[in-house]
């Protein structure tokens, strides 16, 4: 079924992946991405949605500093990016969403592919492939860890299917290319804008998170977690710290105070928590007691009550640490994620209908995973409204974690998860 388009636009999807991959942006920054996803789809028929008419500008979260904004504009500008785009992204109302309608009676069928990248500086060790086939990241200091370049370049496939096909299927199609997943802090923005409330079936995926084999996917992804990250400051007095340390209000100290006893959160016996501090900044030098810190961090929890519980813990801990060391603390929610519940009847009709692709070689029921997405909210929206959702994984050997310098994964698993997501298209009556 249809294994002639994939094999025509395999080396496209791998162009588009390698293409993004090199020029990655950080969430609600993603400029040039937006721009070049957008003039794709514009090419290929379709209906877009940009800046504020795409998302909710008031649901976004953990906007990135004024100041890196407009760095980041500027460098969109100069790079090519048409100011008619800017205008409508400016402030961090990057990604967009795509429309097809083909006027024929049908179901409403809905897809989110993140767009955004890590800080992270990617390894130009010869050995890793986007360095050895010179893909690598041309941003100091930004990378696609997580595979979102590969999402996306998904995305534009099926965009690609669904315009070349547009005579044969029925029905409606949105497709949503999130901006700000890492963090959470995108797809609430989105869903708040209405785009899924009357979708009747919802896909999502990711590439790898376990390592599998390509050819391998999976139905739905039982485990991820409600997770709220916060920014906490912390405000002392810096003193010189041989002359007159008592003078001093040591901000360092009290988010290593806070970071110690975070740890500490006791387990809840209802099910998975978790905790990390992610980042830590204080201090201008050894004679100086340091009269500023920040500290970043997240909590986790299996069930919404047990986030609650994180989140209530963490916050008093922060709090009692800036009591102890008599300097003032500000907490600021940067993101959040929901509890996801795939819909398991979708099991048995993914399966029929990938039983057919010559590239999908498996179909697993479920594999359980214990990260965050914010693509919870979406579907959550879904299944609020009477549609079916899930949240699939595409296989691929993982020589490196999510989030490692040298990450990358198996472009063969682009192929494998446009070609089943074709199939869902074609099984589920939309033709």
């Amino acid at each position: 079924m249809d294994s002639s388009f994939i094999e025509k636009i395999a080396p496209q999807l791998i162009k588009w992946r390698r293409t993004l991959h090199a020029l990655p942006e950080l969430g609600f920054m993603e400029y040039i991405t937006t721009y070049r996803i957008g003039k794709e789809l514009e090419q290929m028929g379709f209906e877009l949605y940009l800046g504020k008419d795409a998302l909710e500008e008031n649901s976004r979260m953990g906007l990135p500093a004024q100041a890196d904004l407009e760095a980041q504009e500027k460098k969109a500008r100069d790079w090519g990016v048409e100011e008619s785009w800017l205008d409508q992204m400016r402030g961090g109302n990057t990604g967009l969403v795509a429309v097809w309608d083909t006027g024929r009676n049908g179901d409403h069928v809905g897809f989110r592919f993140d767009i955004d990248a890590l800080p992270i500086k990617e390894s130009a060790d010869p050995v890793h492939r986007p360095a050895q086939y010179e893909f690598g990241s041309k941003e100091e200091n930004v990378m696609h860890s997580c595979g979102h370049d590969g999402h996306t370049a998904i995305g534009l496939g099926v965009a690609q299917y669904i315009s070349s096909r547009e005579d044969q299927l029925k029905g409606r199609f949105t497709l949503l290319f999130q901006p700000a997943e890492e963090g959470g802090r995108g797809a609430r923005a989105m869903t708040d804008k209405g785009w899924l409330d009357d979708v009747d079936y919802f896909y999502s995926g990711h590439i790898g998170i376990k390592s599998l084999p390509v050819g391998t996917i999976a139905a739905t992804t039982p485990g991820f977690l409600a997770s709220t990250k916060y920014n906490a400051y912390f405000k002392g007095v810096s003193s010189h710290a041989g002359i007159n340390p008592e003078l001093g209000k040591n901000a360092l100290l009290a988010a290593t105070t806070a970071a110690n006893n975070l740890y500490g959160i006791p387990r809840h016996h209802d099910g998975v928590t978790r905790v990390n501090v992610g980042k830590l900044a204080a201090g201008s030098g050894r004679n100086i007691i340091p009269g500023d810190s920040y500290m970043e961090i997240e909590v986790r929890g299996e069930t919404p009550e047990i986030a609650q519980y994180m989140a209530e813990k963490a916050t008093r801990i922060i709090q009692a640490a800036a009591d102890m060391h008599d300097v003032s603390c500000t907490i600021e929610a940067v993101g959040v994620t929901e509890v996801v519940v795939c819909d398991e009847e979708l099991i048995p009709k993914i399966t029929e209908w990938c039983a057919s692709s010559e590239l999908v070689k498996e179909v697993l029921p479920s594999v359980p995973v214990s990260g965050s997405e914010d693509v919870s909210f979406m579907m959550n929206r879904v299944q609020k409204h009477g549609g079916k959702a899930t949240f699939m994984l595409f296989g691929t050997k993982l020589d490196y974690p999510h989030h490692h310098p040298q990450f990358d994964f198996e472009e063969e698993a682009l192929l494998v998860a446009v070609d089943a997501y074709i199939h869902i298209l074609n099984g589920g009556s939309a033709i």
